[in-house]
């Protein structure tokens, strides 16, 4: 058995050589790691510069112990996001190897500090360091602060990822990975709101309260006890150092039990076996409010995919997602209108572009069962129905929703009658843009085009887009006309005309789409099953 240092510096080469190993797969692989690498460290360079500018401000306490927080959070929950950006995260590759549990952790610890992340937290905690150490004492805190908070960092991802580690390696962890744009798009959206809000109150002196709380909070304490010794208070600084050590101490205790038993336990993925069942009976459930034959066939299956399939499962939670943030968040800052509620049926309303891209190459399988017009007007209106089933109520909560922040209860009639029609004119223009400009989703990775088609996705989503828009003029037009005449109270009657104009330019397109996608099929299927 090999001992505790030769195991830890044999895990630091084998990291390393992973490293270097990717690299040498391909020139692509080495431009983007180099590119990332790049605006990593000057993103790095630029907070430590920025973090040593604020030495001496009265608000570099605050501020350093929030990024802190923040920066725990993100080694916390990257993992489930981006499994597969640290190939070592995976550590039943081990287990046919002799390997004790406590000396694989050490190990495991130190090739985790090998890479772009602790880089760049090391930097961050420094520049920290030097914005809050005032005198010998907190400068040797500091010392003390950047070890614990960059291996509680280490050992918070961790042990999480090795707790999650079934997870991960199944398709809920891919679905995960999928999201993870998501994620980032509303975390830019909540600092912006955030940003806003602290220049409206005044600057910020109102997260005070806030860094009071988490100053105590593992690993911001131990930056904590650096400004504890700098303003004197040993007793305080010895017990924020005590907390970050009693947490690195739980989690390497934890990470340990989660190796060893994920190490010795079998792999109970067959018991997933039993999900058909499930499966069946949630088909019963859903099947029994759909209608009968072709058109509940095909409502069920492009429901599925908007629940099992990736890439559709992503899309839709983004558009849901953010079709309900900009109105919102508008809204709350105060600078928003009820007629942004229309961005959620936009945003819902791309989904039906492209309807039979996301088949892939099973297209063949929905091409058999199309042998005239009326056959694709059934396929199509079908999986108009589906979009509408979820869109339609969706809507109706984002307006209401945004309506009863801004208090403008009159608009609301107008505002949805709005939004219906922009949804019934996308949903026509998406089923002629499916038929006349189909293109492939790869199923693996994380692009949303085949090489090679990004103008056919461009042509359809953008053109479309702006046909929607056009097709939906008049009722805009005529909403400016009633505000512009005076006549207010009748802008009630926008809803219904709004709801029957969306129907009636939903049904034309599904008419004109129809005899176009039935003419089309043979190249539908090459365009579909290129990914």
């Amino acid at each position: 058995m090999a001992d505790t240092s030769s195991l830890t510096s044999t895990f630091v080469s084998l990291k390393l050589a992973l490293l270097r190993n990717g690299l040498r797969q391909s020139a692509g692989r080495r431009a983007a790691y180099i590119a990332s690498v790049t605006v990593t460290l000057l993103f790095a360079a630029l907070q430590l510069l920025g973090l040593i500018a604020l030495r001496g401000s009265e608000h570099a306490p605050t501020l350093v112990v929030l990024l802190s927080g923040v920066l725990a959070l993100g080694w916390a929950f990257m993992p489930l996001f981006f499994p597969s950006g640290d190939e070592t995260l995976d550590a039943t590759r081990l287990v046919m190897l002799p390997l004790r549990p406590r000396p694989l952790v050490r190990a495991l610890l130190a090739s985790s500090l090998v890479g772009i992340g602790p880089l760049f937290t090391l930097c961050l905690v420094a520049g920290s360091v030097v914005a809050v150490a005032h005198g010998t004492a907190a400068a040797l805190t500091g010392l003390l602060a950047i070890v614990l908070t960059l291996l509680v960092c280490v050992a918070l991802a961790r042990t999480v990822a090795s707790a999650n580690l079934r997870l991960l390696s199944s398709r809920k962890g891919r679905d995960l990975a999928v999201l993870s744009g998501l994620v980032i798009a509303v975390g830019i959206q909540l600092v912006n709101f955030a940003a806003q809000s602290l220049g409206r109150a005044g600057g910020l002196s109102e997260l005070d309260p806030a860094a009071d709380i988490v100053r105590w909070l593992p690993p911001a304490s131990a930056l904590g006890a650096v400004d504890s010794v700098s303003r004197g208070s040993y007793a305080e600084a010895l017990a924020q150092l005590a907390l970050c050590a009693a947490l690195l101490f739980v989690l390497l205790t934890y990470w340990q039990r989660s190796l060893t038993r994920l190490m010795t336990t079998p792999d109970g993925s067959t018991l997933q076996a039993a999900e058909p069942t499930r499966d069946r009976a949630r088909a019963h459930g859903l099947t029994r409010f759909l209608p009968q034959g072709r058109t509940g066939t095909v409502m069920e299956r492009t429901l599925r995919y908007v629940w099992r399939d990736p890439k559709t499962k992503a899309a839709w939670i983004t558009s849901l997602a953010i079709g309900l943030i900009v109105p919102v968040f508008n809204a709350l800052q105060g600078t928003g209108s009820v007629y942004f509620a229309c961005f959620a049926a936009g945003m819902l309303g791309i989904q039906m572009y492209n309807q039979f891209g996301q088949d892939s190459s099973a297209f063949w399988m929905v091409a058999q069962t199309i042998a005239s017009t009326r056959d694709a007007y059934g396929e199509l209106r079908a999986r108009a129905l589906a979009l509408a089933v979820i869109t339609i109520p969706y809507a109706l909560l984002v307006t209401v929703v945004t309506t009863a922040i801004l208090g403008d209860w009159r608009t609301l009639p107008e505002a949805l009658g709005i939004s219906y029609a922009l949804l019934g004119a996308m949903l026509a223009t998406g089923a002629w843009c499916s038929a006349r400009f189909p293109y492939s989703i790869p199923q693996e990775g994380y692009k949303n085009v085949a090489p090679g088609q990004a103008g056919l996705a461009w042509i359809s989503i953008f053109g479309g887009m702006l046909s929607a828009a056009l097709l939906c003029a008049p009722v805009i037009a005529l909403a400016i006309w009633l505000h512009a005449s005076g006549a207010d109270n009748a802008t009630w009657l926008l809803l219904p005309l709004g709801i029957l104009y969306g129907w009636s330019l939903t049904h034309l397109g599904l008419r004109f789409a129809a005899p176009r996608a039935a003419e089309r099929l043979p190249e539908i299927l090459a365009a579909v099953s290129k990914g």
